[in-house]
């Protein structure tokens, strides 16, 4: 069988933080790979609270849109082959759902898809302190073969803005699915060879 297409779903949740998946349509676009976006209903209210950005620009990044309530879309079926998927931010709403497999949208269906083809699955959940019930979620998706992936911010790398700190969580997460994207600070690697150009912000 041939290697599944350059294809990554990429969600964004109604959690604080959306601008994690916008910088992963950015960088994709740059590289590359094709997306899907699907984006619950509560990340467009989260939008006009932590971004100047339009609902519809956001989505002018992916190659292709679905609806939230869409449960017919492509990616509601394992058939329809891809990289995996990236929940960024992940909320901790449709973390609960992936875990238990009951699932509401097309975001949580799409993820539950994810899991069950084996394919990677992985989930920038957003949210702090946690609470026991969160953590058995956690420990769940992780025995399912999802990866946790709370966007943590790497002082190593010397962040001189907030953007860098966004650039970095976003390539280590990219790394996930062998995809350099050019921004993550690598430990031990020369300062002047670790960065290739990025795509252009939007604003």
């Amino acid at each position: 069988m041939e290697p599944p297409p350059r294809r990554l779903i990429v969600g964004i949740s109604g959690a604080s933080g959306v601008i994690y998946g916008v910088r992963v349509l950015q960088l994709l676009r740059n590289a590359g790979v094709q997306t899907h976006l699907v984006m619950s209903k509560t990340a467009e209210l989260t939008f006009a609270y932590e971004s100047t950005l339009k609902i519809a620009d956001v989505k002018t990044l992916a190659h292709t849109t679905h609806a939230i309530d869409d449960m017919a879309a492509s990616i509601s079926s394992g058939s329809f082959r891809t990289m995996g998927m990236i929940v960024a931010p992940c909320s901790m709403r449709s973390m609960s759902e992936i875990s238990s497999g009951v699932t509401t949208t097309l975001l949580t269906r799409a993820a539950d898809v994810t899991l069950k083809e084996r394919r990677r699955l992985v989930l920038l959940v957003r949210e702090t302190p946690l609470h026991t019930g969160h953590l058995r979620s956690m420990t769940a998706l992780s025995e399912m073969g999802a990866i946790i992936a709370p966007p943590v911010p790497a002082f190593y790398a010397k962040p001189q803005t907030l953007e860098d700190m966004v650039d970095h969580t976003v390539g280590r997460a990219l790394d996930l699915f062998d995809i350099d994207v050019g921004v993550a600070h690598r430990w031990g690697e020369r300062e002047d060879s670790r960065r290739r150009p990025a795509a252009k912000r939007e604003t």
